[in-house]
C-alpha cells in the first residue's frame, strides 16, 4: 500500500476491478456480429480468353467454372455498420484430362484480400467477391 496516496488496499482494488470490468464491456460491444449467408459470390478469370465471370454458388452446392468445381461450405459477412469482413470456407476441385477429380484448394477466402487465398490455377483464377442472402439464380432443390 502506498501511504502517500491515502488510499487503502480495498479502495485501490475496487478501482482496478471497476476499470477492468469497464474494459470488458467496451471489448464486448466492439465485437462484430457474424452473419451467415446462403450464397457466396465469386469471380473467375479464364486466362486463355481473358474473360472474367461473376457467379453465385449456394452454400454446400457445387458449381463448375471451366475445369474447376467450386463448393463453398460457409460464407460470413458483417452488418452494414461494421467494417466489411467477408470470408468463406471453400473447396475447389480440378477435373483432370483423364477425368479424375483432384482437390487443389481447401481453405478460407477473404473478399477484402482476394490475393491472399485466391485459387491460382494455370488456366483459371477464382476469388471471393461477396456473401449474400439471395441470388437471381434459383436455389437447388
Amino acid at each position: 500500500m502506498n501511504v502517500s496516496s491515502g488510499r487503502s488496499f480495498g479502495t485501490t482494488f475496487l478501482l482496478v476491478a471497476g476499470l477492468a470490468l469497464a474494459g470488458l464491456g467496451v471489448a464486448s460491444e466492439a465485437r462484430a456480429e457474424r452473419i451467415s449467408n446462403k450464397v457466396a459470390e465469386f469471380s473467375g478469370l479464364d486466362k486463355i480468353t481473358g474473360r472474367i465471370t461473376t457467379f453465385d454458388v449456394y452454400i454446400n452446392e457445387t458449381v463448375q467454372f471451366g475445369a474447376l468445381q467450386v463448393t463453398p461450405k460457409v460464407c460470413y459477412s458483417r452488418s452494414d455498420n461494421e467494417a466489411p469482413r467477408t470470408d468463406s470456407f471453400v473447396q475447389v476441385d480440378e477435373i483432370t484430362l483423364d477425368r479424375k477429380i483432384r482437390r487443389i484448394f481447401s481453405g478460407w477466402m477473404f473478399a477484402d484480400s482476394p490475393g491472399l487465398n485466391a485459387v491460382d490455377h494455370p488456366v483459371y483464377d477464382i476469388w471471393l467477391k461477396d456473401c449474400k442472402q439471395t441470388s437471381d439464380i434459383p436455389a437447388p432443390q
